[in-house]
């Protein structure tokens, strides 16, 4: 294909985007966040830096945009046989009270490792909720399993055009937020369905914000497909950040990320639990490690570049975290030596040992049964 239709076939993607995400109902349900100045982060940093609270939603995430721009489309035929879903509870919870919302019974499968707060945010929002595997991708593929033997539509987290139109609201209002100069957006990576959504929205109308990507070391599935030029399975997968916690990007999310995200940035987990107390500090907010990772991105970025006096927004996208892990999260911080800048740190601030989980044996059934690894088809 020629260099000219090819911009017109990517143009034409972030059109159909740009008109499904100024179509997405979710105001049904989700509620328009704040950009929040962050004063002390900025004269820390050197930069504007401002915050866009995802963690105010009534899920305490974003997810609830997607999920309900999901379920919503669903014929009254659909309905009646409820959905199924796999998450590591932000989606969980957002589907279960779209659900709710819409009338429709929901089962949600959830690693056995999910934070007790996410199990019982969906158990309190009428949704069925199933503990299967060591991590996201056991849960998958028995999702996958459960709605094909009942029939139930199965609701991804993240491969989903209408979930990322839905995600891609967020873009709309941080747009209409702040008119003014905007150099970059770092946005938190797990399947790639909110910076798909980020990206398409932006890049559309404002193509020279910079958006940036930001995943767990242990867990940097489109850093890795973005080196490869191809969507990989990671081996393995850190829990810490257990909202991001995905070991391949999704289809539809990295046909648009290959082309509109600039740059994807890896932090570790302490990296995590100073941004987690820098967000703290500033804002009296409590952020989960996955929520804070566009802040520790905004420090790595700043640190490397020796950028100064950029507006760079950062996307706070969610908040639940047991109350006891913060404990863990405090005592990683105190061990933290002090320095100019990025910070220096002593250990490592999982509040228990490594949780990785190989996928290998995931790969033969999902292959066969999700469209998580296939290529998407047109959207129109």
């Amino acid at each position: 294909m020629s260099t000219p239709h090819r911009h017109a076939a990517d143009q034409d993607l972030l059109e159909r985007y740009v008109k499904m995400i100024l179509a997405a109902p979710v105001y049904d349900l989700a509620v328009r966040t704040p950009l929040q100045a962050a004063p002390a982060l900025s004269a820390l940093l050197g930069n504007q830096l401002l915050l866009k609270r995802e963690d105010l939603q009534p899920t305490f995430s974003f997810k609830v945009r997607g999920a309900y721009n999901r379920l919503v489309q669903l014929d009254d035929a659909q309905r009646l046989r409820g959905v199924i879903t796999a998450s590591a509870g932000n989606h969980a919870q957002g589907v279960a009270l779209a659900a709710r919302e819409l009338g429709i019974k929901a089962t949600i499968v959830m690693p056995s490792t999910t934070p007790e707060l996410k199990v019982q945010g969906v158990r309190s929002r009428g949704a069925d909720a199933v503990l299967h595997g060591a991590s996201f991708p056991f849960a998958l593929a028995h999702a996958l399993q459960l709605a094909e033997q009942s029939g139930s539509t199965f609701v991804s987290p993240f491969d989903d055009p209408y979930v990322i139109a839905g995600q891609g609201t967020v873009a709309m209002e941080v747009l209409r937020q702040q008119q003014g100069t905007l150099d970059a957006i770092f946005v938190p990576v797990g399947g790639g369905g909110l910076i798909a959504g980020i990206a398409a929205y932006v890049k559309y109308l404002r193509p020279e914000v910079r958006i940036i990507g930001v995943e767990p070391e242990g867990s940097s599935c489109l850093r890795a497909a973005m080196q490869a030029g191809e969507r990989v399975v990671l081996p393995s997968v850190d829990s810490f950040a257990d909202g991001t916690a995905v070991a391949q990007i999704g289809a539809y999310g990295f046909e648009v990320c290959r082309q509109y995200v600039d740059e994807v940035i890896t932090v570790s987990n302490d990296e995590l639990c100073s941004a987690i107390k820098l967000i703290y500090d500033d804002t009296r907010s409590i952020t989960e490690p996955s929520g804070a990772l566009a802040v520790a991105g905004v420090r790595a970025y700043v640190a490397r570049t020796q950028v100064q006096g950029q507006t760079l927004v950062a996307i706070n996208s969610g908040a639940n975290i047991n109350f006891d892990s913060l404990r863990h999260v405090a005592e990683r911080v105190a061990a933290q030596v002090p320095g100019a800048g990025h910070p220096t740190v002593l250990g490592n601030c999982d509040p228990q040992p490594n949780q990785t989980a190989s996928y290998q044996s995931e790969k033969s059934y999902t292959n066969g049964h999700s469209r998580l690894l296939t290529s998407p088809p047109d959207l129109a």
